[in-house]
């Protein structure tokens, strides 16, 4: 169920399913009989049949009469009585405060859900529904504990939820059985918010608290956290590595804005979690796997279960990071365990496998160290091997020459130059002992640690090998960076002496006047490039490659005089992607900058060489047509962007639906001028939004029409 349809089902159960729905009637419309005599009779077999009907047959429930009640004549709001109508009730309609009486299942129950008050999931043949008391509830509420509730409506932090519940435990009986198996992305898409559900994959973690336990869990498509509270004597970490099936109530992962950036679940108690494979004993028993094995064809279906790896350990950042390396290649992982481990130490090393920069990693990581071993030897390197992508995690020694250093992040970041590649080493502060870095810029050094290499994710050879884009130096401690060459002595202080020295022959001065010259040289190339490149920043936009809005103006000036000196006429066409927050918000930021990237090539592809294509900032867009001949060219070309922007944009396993609305403007050579055709082509798309977007609107100082969407 999409987001507009969960909105116009809360219009709906005001208008037509909450009117069938009475003050004091029973939660489960045509049940009610069925419910009371399962639990009078205590009989399982009853309870499964009043599933089966209820879900089986909903055309039996009672249907909503149609027209006004009496009740909403006289202002007073209907009584709901099923958990799908409290839940799927808009925002507004939330806040009117409807009363609430349901009767079902309690599938989660926390005494105290952190910020004061009691947690509650409640389940009936409708759906489910978050209840949350005002205060802590007096008595524990087991799932499987039927309740009756009546309380009010009121907007949560992201779907609608009952408040102030009067809670009146009336029996117990089984959960619900056979929820739907969901994915991760069919989560994230907020529709089965509160419900019960079911989901299949393999513990990567279970992380215990003082009153609750944590488990992630991989799933076909991602990884995704479950809650439970945590059961005395029961053993979390033989689930490690587990394949299991797992049912629990989707609850959202929201920001400060109740906008939800996430999903986890929240799991009764042990008994709905199956174990389909159990972990293997002791994975540390099994056979080391090389590490260039690692996600090779004939060993892929291995790495959705711990691997077991055996090398000597090259770095350690503790309780952070940690790389080894065995005859094969090298690894680094993630490890939260604080034992240090001596270089060259060989170690055993369970873990999940996945990728970070499209290399492998191991997340999850546990050690165990075997003995002292040989220290691994530094592999003599220049940045430009280091940079063709053959020495990830190896351990190499590089010369570079010190020209920054970054001070807004955590670590020491320096900035290296050798040749024509620039490169940063990274060291953890902690390590350091100390807030600034000792080496001083200009110095020449020499650095030992290991090599990180990140990838191009969207450029690829034809044979289908990524492309490395840069690579980072990780450093095992200070002793790794050694100064070759301090910083240049040629200072003002020491110009003096240079000049005082002179009087001591006419060589020396000569000799000194020849290598200064060659300094400026050099750095006026330098300067020369920088500015070169700064220019080019300054003009065109980093993420699409356009012209900017400083680029845009100065052509656009030059056009207008170009064509009132012709006397031919401009056309300005401004492009807007239609709702693109909802996509931001639905796909990620990345798959709205991919969004960006496509529309600016399409946009590229839809108009003539000599024509201008500007990105003004976010999603909007600017296109200079230079001697237009009638209004039908910049027509043409608008329905071809339109056309064009309207197909879907595939990126990460999505097709993106996009759309965009135009703002035509064409004016003659005698009424041009800049801001002119600014302002008619952002008042042409407003009215191309108004006119409902995906269609361009023509502004024209003698006939203002809408032209429809092509």
């Amino acid at each position: 169920m999409s987001f507009k349809m969960k909105a116009d089902r809360s219009s709906s159960a005001v208008s037509s399913a909450v009117r069938s729905a009475s003050p004091g009637k029973t939660a489960l419309p045509g049940c009610g009989n069925l419910v009371r005599r399962n639990l009078s009779f205590s009989g399982i077999r009853l309870h499964w049949v009043a599933w089966a009907v209820l879900l089986a047959f909903p055309s039996s429930l009672p249907a909503a009469p149609s027209g006004t009640s009496t009740n909403e004549q006289s202002g007073v709001l209907p009584t709901l009585t099923t958990a799908s109508q409290a839940h799927d009730l808009s925002s507004a309609e939330a806040a009117r405060g409807y009363p609430v009486h349901l009767q079902g299942v309690v599938t989660y129950f926390d005494p105290d859900y952190g910020i004061g008050f009691a947690a509650v999931f409640l389940c009936d043949s409708s759906g489910c529904v978050f209840v949350r008391p005002r205060t802590n509830l007096n008595k524990p509420l087991p799932a499987g504990t039927v309740i009756d509730v009546h309380g009010v409506s009121e907007p949560g932090e992201f779907g609608s939820q009952v408040y102030q519940p009067v809670i009146q435990v009336i029996g117990h009986q089984p959960l619900p059985p056979n929820p739907p198996r969901v994915t991760l992305t069919r989560l994230m898409t907020g529709t089965e918010d509160a419900q019960w559900v079911e989901v299949e994959g393999i513990v990567h973690s279970a992380d215990e608290y003082q009153r609750s336990v944590t488990l992630h869990v991989a799933l076909i498509d991602g990884t995704i956290s479950m809650t439970m509270p945590k059961e005395e004597g029961a053993n979390y970490s033989k689930l490690v590595d587990a394949k299991v099936r797992i049912r629990g109530n989707a609850a959202p992962t929201v920001n400060s804005d109740s906008q939800m950036v996430g999903v986890h679940l929240k799991v009764p108690n042990l008994s709905t979690v199956m174990v389909l494979e159990p972990a293997p004993a002791d994975p540390f028993q099994r056979p080391p796997t090389a590490i260039n094995r690692l996600l090779h064809w004939d060993s892929y279906s291995d790495s959705f279960h711990r691997v077991h790896l055996r090398g000597n350990v090259t770095l350690q950042w503790p309780s952070r990071s940690l790389c080894i390396r065995d005859a094969t290649g090298g690894i680094c992982m993630q490890t939260n365990q604080d034992q240090l481990y001596a270089s060259g130490d060989l170690v055993d090393v369970i873990g999940f496998v996945g990728t970070e920069n499209n290399e492998p990693m191991l997340t999850g990581a546990d050690l165990r160290r075997i003995g002292p071993g040989e220290p691994v030897a530094a592999i003599q390197a220049t940045a430009a091997q280091a940079f063709q992508g053959n020495l990830h995690s190896q351990l190499v020694q590089i010369d570079g020459r010190l020209i920054g250093e970054d001070d807004a992040t955590s670590d020491v970041n320096l900035m290296l130059a050798s040749g024509n590649t620039v490169f940063s080493v990274l060291l953890p502060k902690i390590l350091l002992n100390t807030s600034a870095s000792p080496w001083k810029l200009g110095s020449k050094l020499r650095v030992t640690g290991i090599c990180s290499v990140q990838l191009d994710i969207r450029t690829h050879l034809r044979e289908g090998i990524t492309v490395p884009k840069s690579f980072r130096i990780m450093l095992r401690s200070p002793l790794d960076v050694a100064v070759l060459e301090k910083p240049s002595w040629w200072t003002p202080g020491h110009i003096l002496v240079l000049l005082a020295l002179a009087l001591f022959g006419t060589l020396c001065i000569l000799a000194w006047v020849i290598l200064l010259r060659k300094r400026v040289e050099e750095q006026a190339i330098q300067l020369r490039e920088s500015e070169s490149r700064f220019r080019h920043m300054a003009l065109h936009d980093a993420l699409t490659g356009l012209a900017t809005r400083i680029l845009l103006e100065d052509r656009l000036d030059t056009a207008v005089e170009a064509a009132k000196r012709h006397q031919t006429s401009l056309a300005l066409l401004m492009i807007d992607i239609d709702k693109f927050k909802d996509i931001n918000d639905t796909f990620g930021h990345l798959s709205g900058d991919e969004v960006l990237r496509v529309a600016a090539d399409r946009l590229k592809q839809s108009v003539r060489r000599s024509d201008t294509v500007a990105r003004l900032g976010g999603d909007e867009f600017i296109v200079l047509l230079t001697e237009i001949s009638d209004l039908l060219t910049a027509e043409t070309i608008a329905a071809k962007i339109i056309k064009s922007l309207a197909e879907p944009v595939h990126f990460l396993g999505f097709q993106i639906p996009v759309s965009a609305s135009v703002g035509v403007c064409v004016l003659a050579s005698e009424d041009l001028d800049a801001e002119s055709l600014l302002k008619f082509a952002d008042e042409a798309l407003y009215q191309a939004k108004a006119l409902g977007r995906n269609c361009y609107h023509v502004f024209a100082p003698e006939a203002d029409t809408a032209q429809p969407a092509l």
